[in-house]
């Protein structure tokens, strides 16, 4: 994630703050100094780091906290609190105007940014709760832009309305929402076209745009691996046309964040959604609380949870439940559980999420690929091997073993782990009985 080399950093400014038994105002002082360096480091624009450090300290040097139990957590604590004020406070959320009227979101930002791409993402992310959605290509300029735009709205399958690169842009946006509103859809998202650094001609644009379409968020995409260039970039669209909000992207790059921790508190404008990744589903609700659990290595639970609610077939999940239950959990079970897991994305973040594993796997790499081996052992069985696993002999293993290209003790590692699952599971559905969570189940069905 961008924040990893600044969670390093505050992590070992905390530990040495709850190594000591008692503090005093020059420890606190000493740990601030090391909190602005880091903060510094990352591109936190540097009133923002001065104003936090400010806030900080006159709450960090309070006899209370001085005097406390655990002076150290405490500091910790103050800090977490400045730090999720800094990022807004409160999840923003984007929302839409009643049913007989049609939502204008115009995105608008530089090239580069990944704003064709994050329209796409934006406008999926309403069509899962339902939503009818409108693509409207307003990009008329940058080559291959608006066949880029339908196969991403093709792939999201929301309609993507063109109408060439003749006409301007300020048409196309008033055709899109007539249509809209003639076809009972109830958001149009304008792709505006972006340009590789801020010009008259951009702006004015955009202002034409605002004044012949009513827009009703007017959301700016910007590249979190610019750093201070991104919190430019936004005070520049806001002070031009006036923004409602921002979609921060690439923040899963190893870049250092500073915009995110920046770009609130020099604007005062929310972060709306993060892009964590490149795929269409790679778009992240901005929780400005679960974000500085995060950047402090407290984990992310809250998170983790809704992406496995998401990603997870209730029913699926039901019935997997019932097969434990029964041990007749088989192969491709074990199939149906993986291809779920995938879709809650890629497994080091996921792991980061939970409290006190992200500093321990800071340094481990996790091969993704060599976690597809057992899938491919998985289907070089016969449909009936699959279904029935007690039945898979040595010579069925040695086959197996050839149709997947690896060694057959990697199989017997496979059958060896998967008993021991399934004996795990059978042992877990009885101690859990009737008292399952029913707001959450993993694709194991436990």
């Amino acid at each position: 994630m961008a924040f990893d080399s600044l969670s390093d950093k505050l992590q070992n400014v905390f530990r040495n703050l709850r190594s000591k038994g008692s503090l005093t105002e020059t420890d606190v002082r000493d740990a601030m100094k090391e909190v602005k360096r880091a903060l510094l480091e990352a591109d936190v624009n540097f009133k923002v780091v001065k104003q936090f450090i400010n806030s900080v300290s006159e709450r960090a040097v309070g006899e209370d906290v001085l005097k406390g139990l655990n002076p150290g957590q405490m500091v910790i604590k103050i800090v977490k609190e400045e730090m999720d004020k800094l990022m807004g406070s409160e999840t923003t959320e984007i929302k839409l105007l009643p049913s007989n009227e049609v939502t204008v979101i115009m995105m608008c930002g530089l090239q580069g940014a990944g704003k064709t791409t994050t329209v796409a993402k934006l406008a999926g992310k309403y069509k899962e709760k339902g939503k009818k959605c409108l693509l409207a290509a307003c990009d008329v300029y940058r080559p291959a832009a608006i066949k880029q735009f339908e196969i991403n709205g093709e792939k999201q399958g929301v309609p993507v309305f063109t109408m060439g690169t003749q006409n301007s842009p300020v048409d196309i946006a008033k055709a899109a929402v007539e249509h809209a509103a003639k076809n009972d859809i109830r958001i149009v998202f304008l792709d505006t076209a972006g340009r590789l650094h801020i010009d008259e001609a951009m702006m004015e644009e955009l202002k034409r745009i605002k004044e012949q379409v009513s827009v009703t968020y007017t959301i700016l995409t910007v590249d979190a691996m610019t750093g201070q260039d991104a919190v430019n970039v936004a005070t520049h669209f806001d002070d031009q046309i006036g923004i409602d909000g921002v979609i921060l992207t690439k923040l899963d790059g190893d870049t250092r964040g500073g915009a995110a921790l920046s770009i609130k508190a020099v604007t005062g404008k929310p972060i709306f959604y993060v892009g964590m990744g490149e795929k269409l589903s790679d778009l992240e609700q901005f929780h400005p609380d679960r974000m500085a659990s995060r950047i402090l290595g407290m984990g992310d639970v809250e998170s983790l949870i809704e992406k496995a609610q998401n990603a997870i077939d209730e029913e699926k999940a039901k019935e997997m439940e019932e097969k434990i239950k029964k041990a007749s959990f088989n192969f491709n079970d074990f199939l149906d559980s993986m291809a779920q897991m995938e879709k809650m994305g890629n497994v080091q973040d996921m792991l980061s999420m939970i409290p006190g594993l992200s500093n321990q796997l800071k340094n481990v790499e996790i091969d993704e690929k060599q976690m597809n081996r057992p899938k491919s052992i998985i289907l070089s069985m016969t449909e009936e091997e699959r279904e029935n696993p007690d039945i898979i002999n040595p010579s069925r293993k040695r086959r197996i073993a050839a149709g997947a290209g690896v060694d057959i003790s990697e199989v017997n590692r496979l059958m060896k782990q998967f008993e021991q699952m399934r004996k795990m599971m059978k042992q877990m559905s009885g101690m859990m009985g009737g008292k399952r969570n029913k707001r959450f189940r993993m694709p194991f069905g436990f």
